[in-house]
This record gives C-alpha cells, structure tokens and sequence, in this order.
C-alpha cells in the first residue's frame, strides 16, 4: 500500500468572509506499514492536512491517492465506506460513547461496517481489548476508565475493522507523560503486529522521535526533518 499526496490545497472562510489558505502544495508520500509524525505550531494546518488524508473533508485542488486510487473522486457516501473499511481513527479526547461499556465501543465500527456478524466482532473487540491491557475493564463505562484506559479503547476501537491506517491527532496530548509514553508503546507495538500505516500529529518531540519519519509542517507544507 501507498499513499500519494501532492499539490494539495485547502482553504476556508472566516467569520469575517476572508479565505485563509491553509494547504499550500502540500506533498507527502508513506508505504505500508510505515509510521510518520507530523509537528509543528497550533494553527499550520496539521489536522486539516490529517482530515483531508482521512477524506473527512473534499481539498480545493490536488492529488491524493492511495494505491493509484484517486479519493478526491469519492461520492460522500464512498468516502464514509472507504473510512470505515480502510480508516481508523483515534482522537485527542477519546469520542467515545458514554451510553456504551469499553467491549461495546469497541464494537460499534465493526457493527456498521458488517452488519449482523456480531459473535466474530465481539470476538475481535475483546481480543484488542486484551492486546491494550483492558480485558479486565471490558464492561465498565468510560466514566468508569481513567484517561489513560479511554484512550486504549480508542485504540482497540481504531483497529476493529482492521484498517490499513490509522490516523492519530494528538493521541496523548490529554494524557500525563508516563500514560502517554505508555499510550505511544501500545500504539507502536500494535504498528508492528498489524502491519497497519500509522501516522500521528503531535506537540511531544520524544514521541515524535519514536517514529520512522518526522515532518514539521510550516507554511501550508511538510518537511522532512527525519528519516530512521
């Protein structure tokens, strides 16, 4: 697998009706299984550029590919099906849903996703609960987990549906910096398990230096700073 970005741009409006350019020509290119941070100061457009990847919002102009595939092609409802089944997502402040035990959230991708198969995803769910540490805390809500714990079923949840890649916004930047590290081995142990393309922005240059290739991004575009 490959993933090919170039020439990519993205604007908004403000408030105000003034267009604020935020990509600019943007290039990036990973293969399977590799793992990538991006750094850089609030406000340059990392989690624009991370939601564009994640086709969770159309680019003004550009390229974006993934095995030759073009996404900028996608139909709204072929971008949601090729999130679920190629994507998964995890997210500074965890999103899950407190209605739902952990085992549950973890499920719910792989429910949308299959249908009525629930015996084999409830299987899957409580085998990546065990992988992060949690099969003791399966059926406890997450107002009954610390930070710590939510963000480990985030990460199960991230990789129900067996995803080619993951994409990580700040995945410890809600956490203390021994639970961080502690998040930031799991995730990078999972990489290696799964073979899963795994690419993370981040405030933290030792997490950052954990991974393959470090980017910053300044001025709408990523540079290479580092490359393991």
């Amino acid at each position: 697998m490959k993933i090919e970005v170039s020439n990519l741009h993205k604007s908004y409006y403000d408030g105000e009706g003034y267009k604020l350019h935020i990509l600019k020509g943007l290039n990036f290119e990973i293969i399977s299984g590799s793992t990538a941070a991006i750094v850089g100061a609030s406000g340059t457009g990392k989690s624009t550029f991370m939601h564009t990847l994640g086709t969770l919002e159309s680019i003004d102009h550009g390229n974006l590919y993934l095995d030759e595939k073009d996404l900028t092609s996608f139909t709204r409802n072929q971008a949601a099906k090729f999130r679920n089944e190629s994507i998964g997502f995890i997210f500074q402040f965890h999103q899950l849903l407190n209605d739902f035990n952990a085992l549950e959230n973890v499920m719910i991708p792989g429910l949308i996703q299959h249908g009525g198969t629930t015996g084999i995803i409830k299987k899957n769910a409580i085998n990546l609960l065990e992988k992060v540490g949690l099969a003791e805390r399966a059926f406890h809500k997450p107002s009954q987990l610390s930070g710590g714990e939510q963000q480990r079923v985030a990460i199960a949840r991230a990789l129900i549906n067996k995803p080619r890649i993951v994409l990580a916004d700040e995945p410890t930047g809600n956490l203390d910096e021994e639970t961080g590290v502690q998040v930031m081995d799991i995730l990078l142990r999972l990489n290696r398990e799964h073979k899963t393309t795994f690419i993370m922005i981040t405030h933290n240059p030792s997490l950052a230096s954990k991974m393959q290739f470090q980017y910053r991004m300044e001025n709408g575009q990523l540079h290479l700073i580092a490359n393991k």
